[in-house]
């Protein structure tokens, strides 16, 4: 779902100054806002706006299971510039936009632009997928993957014009990603805030299966470039998956790693392996946690009636920030996202539970780690839904983070890899 007040400016896929990319036709010479996005979003899945009837809707979509492609060889190429598309969010021209983006410290909150990210990679998504002669798409697409956001600038103003520009740069066959740039109007010029790389995933009318989305042709050497990258980020996705902690045994530099920790809080005193101490400047890993509780009601909810993921990043991306905060004792500001894994779709009503958790960090850096749960009263079952990684970096040195247990050695391991993977990509 869109953020409303979103200005779309222009798309290059072909367009005229009636539609924008998606097919929606607008009046001559007004610029498309957020509000006409969303009802075309709707128009496209067949969705309500009204909660009460999102049942009858859902269920609309079932019949549009036939128009399913049986094989991406059945769907016509699309080029990067089919998707292409440029927004503008003015926060500094229209001040009424500002109180939603505004934080107390008079920056741009950072949760929003989740928000707005997620929006646009799921247009830009459908745009690769327009089929004009569709009046509904039969597709569901959602977002599997935050592969990397990288700041380029750490302070966003709050009185300044911001633009999102993107589109798609690789595609699998029902997976699509899409790269997204961001930069904000200062004495006279646009100066680049951030690149961002979202993977999102087609599925069928219920959101159950997958769907072949339409191959993509890059045209030129540049695009060719791009669409290598895809590649090689889609093999690394494979290769991290294969050495995940959850799945294999840390390295034998790792294994030293902890046993260095492990023996750097030894008591002297005793011969023990149960007596430990904290090291000067240092905080047990179990001291370094924050946890929140999210009701997921129905105004969160996307175009498929479930909830928003915008609005799940967001709410991890605060408390991991207030974490980040409180553990370094000042304001710290955001480095880099990676890895946020979308594993289940929250439903509405859900009670979510997040917790936020430092696992790792180095001089004035801090690496958090956010995971959520959906947790069911009456079965008492807990199901993770996301995990989410965040590296802040704060105005002076923080205390070292110490693990005591073997899964807290673990976790500070996986910290120090997205660390790794931030600082030297």
């Amino acid at each position: 779902m869109l953020s409303p007040r979103f200005l779309l400016l222009r798309s290059t896929a072909s367009l005229t100054s009636r539609s924008f990319s998606g097919g929606a036709v607008l009046k001559q010479g007004k610029a498309p806002d957020m509000a006409d996005v969303r009802n075309r979003l709707r128009e496209i899945v067949g969705a309500s706006t009204n909660w009460s009837d999102h049942q009858q809707a859902m269920s609309e979509r079932l019949s549009l299971s036939d128009m399913l492609a049986k094989s991406q060889d059945d769907l016509p190429l699309k080029r990067m510039k089919d998707s292409r598309l440029e927004v503008h969010l003015p926060l500094g021209s229209e001040p009424q936009l500002r109180e939603k983006y505004l934080t107390f410290h008079n920056t741009v909150r950072f949760g929003r632009i989740l928000e707005d990210l997620d929006s646009l990679a799921v247009l830009i998504s459908y745009s690769h997928t327009y089929n004009p002669a569709l009046k509904k798409t039969p597709l569901s697409i959602v977002t599997a993957l935050v592969d990397k956001i990288d700041m380029k600038q750490h302070i966003i103003y709050p009185d300044c014009d911001i633009k999102f520009s993107g589109h798609v740069t690789w595609v699998g066959k029902t997976s699509i990603e899409a790269k997204m740039h961001m930069s904000q109007y200062q004495n006279g010029a646009y100066s680049p805030i951030l690149d961002a790389t979202f993977v999102m995933v087609a599925r069928d009318p219920e959101n159950k299966r997958a769907a072949y989305v339409n191959p993509l042709k890059p045209e030129g050497p540049d695009e060719e470039k791009l669409f290598q990258e895809g590649e090689a980020n889609k093999v690394r996705r494979v290769e991290l998956s294969t050495a995940s902690l959850l799945k294999v045994a840390p390295t034998d530099e790792e294994r030293k790693i902890v046993h260095g920790l492990f023996l750097n809080t030894l008591d002297t005193k005793t011969v023990s392996f149960r007596s430990r101490l904290l090291p000067p400047n240092s905080v047990w890993m179990e001291d370094a946690k924050l946890k929140g509780l999210e009701i997921c009601h129905p105004q969160e909810r996307n175009i498929f009636n479930r909830i928003f993921g915008g609005f799940l990043m967001r709410k991890a991306y605060e408390l991991g920030w207030a974490n980040a905060c409180s553990f370094g004792g000042c304001r710290p500001s955001l480095m880099a996202v990676d890895d946020i894994l979308f594993q289940k779709p929250v439903e509405i009503g859900s009670l979510l539970l997040l917790s936020s958790q430092v696992c790792y960090t180095q001089g004035n850096h801090i690496q958090v780690r956010v995971h959520s749960e959906v947790f069911d009263p009456l079965t008492r079952q807990h199901n993770t839904t996301n995990v989410f990684h965040f590296t802040f970096i704060s105005d002076r040195e923080v205390p070292n983070i110490i693990p005591m247990t073997y899964g807290e050695s673990m976790l500070y391991l996986d910290g120090k890899r997205h660390f790794n993977q931030t600082v030297d990509p």
